[in-house]
Parts: C-alpha cells; structure tokens; sequence
C-alpha cells in the first residue's frame, strides 16, 4: 500500500510539474505534434514515406513499425484500458484549459505513448536513423500526454513498456514460431 501512495504522489508531483513549468510556446509544439499522432496518422505517414523512399530497406522498417504498434493498440486500448479503469489526473493539478479536452476513456496506459514507441522501437532495428528521427516526435508525444493532463507519468511510463514489448515481439514472434513449429 506504501509503494502505491509513494506512486500516487510522485505522479502527483510531475504531473502538475509537467502542466504548469512547460513554456506555452514548448506546450503548443507539443500539442502539434500529438495531435498529427492522433489515430497513429503520424506513424503511419512516417511508414509510407519509409516505404516509398527507402526501397527494400524502408518497406521492412516500415512493416516492422506498423506491426508493432498494431500489436501495441491492442495491447493499450484493446486490453489494458479495458481491464483497468484508471480515472484521468484531477483537473485541479492541471492548470491550464488542454484538460478540457481529454478522453473519457481509462487513464492507464498511454495508447498513444505505446503506440509512438512501438513503432520507434521497431523500425529502428532496421533503418536506426528512421528510429532516430522518429524518437523526437514519440519523446514529444509521451511529454505531452501528461502535460496536456490526459495521463499520469506512470501511464506514460506503462505505455512505453508496452511499446518496447510490442515492438521486441514483433521483430521476435517470427523466429520463436518457427524453433518451436511442430
């Protein structure tokens, strides 16, 4: 019980740092950036423009990405958040009229966050400087989600896992199935 309130206090603490310290010129940079990921519009653009312009090499990162953050919104949106009915951070922490506009679904995990590391994590295997690129809109995304209000850190931070696994999955699945094929 300790460690949950320890928890509950340290996202307290950040949250209503991330809310009230970020410039708002740094905050509507922020918002930019995650709205263009709203519906994975960002990372799927990003995987037609690997396809399209990286030959072979772009058309396997890009695969890659978009299987794991199939499998990373499946995961957040379509399991955890439905097991885990996490109310949103208080609106009083949130200084600021972004809280007005949140989603009503579970706060726990960030879908947005899984979904932005998963396809990170997974075409950076494959074509590093993509993954480089990609990872300052994914950071961008994940800071956002708790300075916008619309997720504790650790919501952030679960997202994330969830994304690495993802993407660790998808690049693996392929040659575990094959070792233990019958």
């Amino acid at each position: 019980m300790r460690l949950l309130t320890g928890l509950f206090e340290v996202d307290r603490v950040l949250t209503q740092q991330a809310a009230s310290r970020i410039p708002p010129a740094v905050a509507k940079a922020l918002s930019a950036v995650e709205e263009s990921a709203e519906s994975t519009k960002l990372w799927c653009g990003a995987a037609a423009a690997m396809a399209w312009l990286g030959g072979w090499r772009g058309r396997k990162a890009a695969a890659a990405g978009l299987g794991a953050l199939v499998v990373a919104q499946l995961v957040s949106n379509g399991l955890c958040k439905q097991l885990a009915d996490r109310p949103r951070p208080p609106t009083e922490w949130i200084p600021h009229d972004e809280v007005a506009d949140r989603p009503d679904s579970s706060s726990f995990p960030s879908g947005h966050t899984a979904a932005a590391v998963a396809f990170t994590a997974a075409i950076s295997p494959t074509w590093p400087s993509a993954g480089a690129l990609c990872a300052v809109p994914a950071a961008m995304v994940a800071v956002e989600r708790v300075q916008s209000g619309a997720h504790y850190p650790s919501d952030v931070a679960a997202g994330a896992v969830i994304g690495l696994a993802s993407a660790w999955l998808t690049r693996h699945a392929p040659a575990l199935l094959l070792r233990h094929w019958p």
